[in-house]
């Protein structure tokens, strides 16, 4: 996967078209991602004492990473990924600029 922990990345599809965050979590088995403040559903938490009220808390999903593109850090647009070797690494690039990420 092109995407990691850590990484700022734009959606491209769905209701948070257009919006940036850090993904917070990658599950490469299903090609899925949990990025900060994005794709947020709304979760129903009861009362844990007596007395408390129940409240309505959003907290963000998991969605598929093709929907989802990296930024550059150096040129701040969103872009495909290569990978090369560089000496004895391998390292992921931006396609715009050539700049390694």
């Amino acid at each position: 996967m092109k995407i990691h922990k850590g990484d700022n990345v734009q959606i491209m599809a769905g209701k948070d078209r257009g919006k940036q965050g850090k993904v917070l979590s990658v599950n490469i088995k299903e090609g899925r991602i949990l990025v900060e403040g994005l794709n947020l559903l709304k979760k129903h938490r009861r009362p844990k004492k007596q007395g408390e009220k129940g409240e309505v808390v959003s907290i963000p999903a998991y969605f598929a990473s093709a929907k989802a593109m990296l930024v550059c850090n150096s040129c701040g647009k969103p872009t495909r990924v290569g990978s090369r070797q560089e000496g004895e690494t391998k390292v992921r690039y931006c396609k715009k600029c050539q700049a390694v990420i």
